[in-house]
């Protein structure tokens, strides 16, 4: 059964008329709730989705008692909840009076080394990696990528997952593979992943035509490997592939102003020498990363970031865990996952404490390890709420 969303928020089977507003989506236009679109903006395009028939406690981001910025879950017929995910449309389900606050005062959730659910369990140890590693991993591969490929995997969900959970700042490292064609990009974290940039980055465009007002921020960085010739091309393909959905470099944008002018990518690229040539490119986004294994010393880490002042425009707070060689030789059974997982309740608790906003204590985007595992997504979500008055 095909389905489409009214932005009052109603799930509407196509043919059944179930939304109760008077100017249903086909009728004139979007029906007059408070997430409707004012005058002047591009009232976006209603896309049919196919159901799925997965079970609901197995969709990434989606709890039965649905999310109180995404709105509850419930069929048509009022017979039961519908398996979708809840903050597939967070951003243009936002209040309409956060519709005019700058992105770096929003709370926005992110995922840290986004692209590593592909990791290729028979790529060659990353070159920027320590000469001895790369030496263990031709000697004696069948033992050293397995453990190294453990150690690197820091997300489950594939990037379209992510986008429907609720992600909207994606950590693309960039490499080229040495052995690999010439114009072949890849992703990099220790090792290579068998997702192509080109790909990854045309499957994020098709999203964002499926929901013409959600916004995302892509951050393109490490580029292992990269010539200036290769920065040229990836750039080019930037510009092919989401054209009038970049927003150029500026003053950080509204979802108000971006939604008028048809823009919904902005592509931060660590690369000066990128940035000087292409106003396509935001520079490069600071990230607070606090290398530690303990959760304790990170939320530490980050407290002691915040007590310094946030930075005066986009930036990452990053809740991930970082295995060190001490930890590694301890847990030998261990892996990245294993060794998040048990503290998710312990970092998400920090998240819930922190507040969006121009104060120096703010938080903006908060990038995490796992995402969908728990209410993280939503947590962060749920913080832009602290900007309505009481």
């Amino acid at each position: 059964m095909l389905q489409i969303v009214c932005p009052c928020g109603v799930w509407e089977p196509l043919g059944h008329g179930s939304c109760p507003e008077p100017n249903s989506p086909r009728g004139r236009g979007c029906c007059p709730g408070p997430s409707a679109p004012p005058p002047g903006l591009k009232t976006p395009r209603l896309t049919p989705r196919r159901l799925t028939s997965e079970p609901l406690d197995t969709v990434p981001g989606v709890s039965r008692a649905g999310s109180s910025m995404g709105g509850q879950l419930s069929a048509p017929g009022g017979g039961g909840s519908l398996p979708r995910p809840v903050n597939a449309d967070w951003m243009s389900a936002l209040c309409p009076r956060l519709w005019d606050v700058p992105l770096h005062h929003l709370s926005i959730p992110g995922s840290h080394d986004t692209m590593t659910y592909c990791l290729n369990k028979r790529s060659p140890i990353s070159h920027s990696q320590s000469w001895l590693l790369q030496l263990l991993g031709k000697l004696l591969p069948c033992v050293t990528r397995p453990m190294v490929l453990k150690w690197s995997v820091t997300q489950a969900l594939d990037v379209t997952k992510q986008l429907d959970a609720g992600v909207r700042y994606l950590d693309l490292r960039v490499a080229h593979v040495p052995e690999g064609s010439r114009r072949n990009l890849h992703f990099v974290h220790f090792v290579y992943t068998t997702a192509l940039v080109e790909d990854t980055l045309t499957e994020i465009s098709e999203w964002l035509e499926r929901h013409p007002r959600e916004v995302v921020i892509l951050a393109c960085r490490d580029f292992e490997g990269l010539t200036e010739e290769l920065h040229e091309y990836l750039v080019a393909c930037v510009r092919n592939i989401f054209g009038d959905m970049l927003c150029p470099r500026g003053e950080v944008p509204t979802l108000r102003q971006l939604w008028a002018r048809g823009q919904q990518v902005l592509l931060s690229y660590e690369d000066e020498r990128m940035l000087s040539r292409h106003r396509e490119l935001w520079p490069g986004l600071p990230y607070w990363w606090a290398d530690q294994a303990k959760p304790t010393e990170l939320v530490r880490y980050l407290e002691h970031m915040k007590s310094c002042g946030r930075p005066g425009g986009l930036f990452v707070a990053g809740i991930n865990l970082t295995e060190n060689l001490e930890y590694v030789l301890v847990h030998p059974a261990g892996s990245l996952r294993k060794m998040t997982l048990p503290h998710l309740a312990y970092l998400t608790a920090w998240v819930r404490e922190q507040s969006p906003g121009p104060g120096a204590r703010c938080t903006n985007v908060i990038a995490g390890d796992f995402v969908g595992a728990d209410s993280f997504i939503s947590d962060v979500i749920r913080l832009n709420e602290k900007l309505l008055p009481c």
